[in-house]
């Protein structure tokens, strides 16, 4: 393991069991040995980012990674041209709205606004997916011309995500191609069983962003048509500049 996913597990243990931990107990959490924690934790702790409770000196996060979390965000080069239509979507649909960019053979999610619904698709921001099984990835492969996303497709790993994951290169093909006509681009399942996606290509400050809707497939159904025509209507006003 690197240092940097031993520090990173350390947050994430703290975020995992919600709760101030001793060293052992925050080690054992985060899969590290003691003496490895310990001298993470020494380092936090002289930086600013944790700090010893007073009752049994239980080790907790200040606000400062919170603190400089969001001023990193405040200057996000896409989010903040485009919060004011991801929260006009979410309303507008009702649904989990998802902003994701290409990573080489991935997805990362850049932002997630989680629906209204008490039975909603969840995920978090920088959660990876793989490109072929999410409707976000279809929208940035439909912007590879025909030569280049066979070339892709064919040495690609298509691996079977879900029962109804597209593993073959021609059906992947072919869907992403009649997609492209009607301009969203849907998963009907492939990525997480009984989730049905819609996701449209978006261009923000010179680059392509992919911009989904996805819920559970009792209500995105009979859906799809209304809410693919909600994203392109989206997707115009953020290439227009509107806010």
């Amino acid at each position: 393991m690197k240092p940097t996913d031993r520090a990173l597990g350390i947050f994430e243990a703290f975020e995992a069991e919600g709760r101030p931990m001793t060293l052992s107990e925050l080690a054992e959490a985060a899969g590290l040995p003691v003496s490895t924690s310990h001298g993470i934790v020494r380092v936090l702790l002289e930086r600013g980012y944790l700090y010893l409770t007073s009752r049994r000196k239980d080790l907790f996060p200040t606000r400062r990674l919170y603190d400089m979390a969001a001023k990193i965000i405040a200057n996000d080069p896409y989010l903040e041209r485009i919060e004011p239509q991801l929260q006009t979507l979410r309303d507008a649909t009702q649904e989990t709205v998802i902003v994701g960019k290409r990573q080489h053979d991935e997805i990362v999610y850049l932002s997630v606004l989680e629906g209204p619904q008490t039975i909603r698709y969840s995920s978090a921001a920088g959660a990876l997916k793989p490109l072929h099984s999410t409707s976000i990835g279809k929208a940035m492969l439909s912007r590879v011309d025909a030569t280049e996303l066979r070339r892709f497709l064919a040495q690609a790993a298509l691996t079977s995500v879900t029962d109804n994951t597209l593993t073959s290169a021609d059906d992947l093909f072919d869907d992403i191609a009649q997609s492209r006509e009607q301009g969203y681009f849907v998963t009907r399942g492939e990525s997480v069983s009984d989730v049905f996606a819609i996701a449209v290509p978006v261009d923000v400050n010179r680059d392509v962003l992919g911009i989904a809707v996805a819920g559970p497939r009792h209500r995105m159904e009979d859906q799809i048509e209304r809410i693919g025509a909600v994203l392109l209507e989206a997707k115009r006003s953020i290439e227009a500049g509107g806010h």
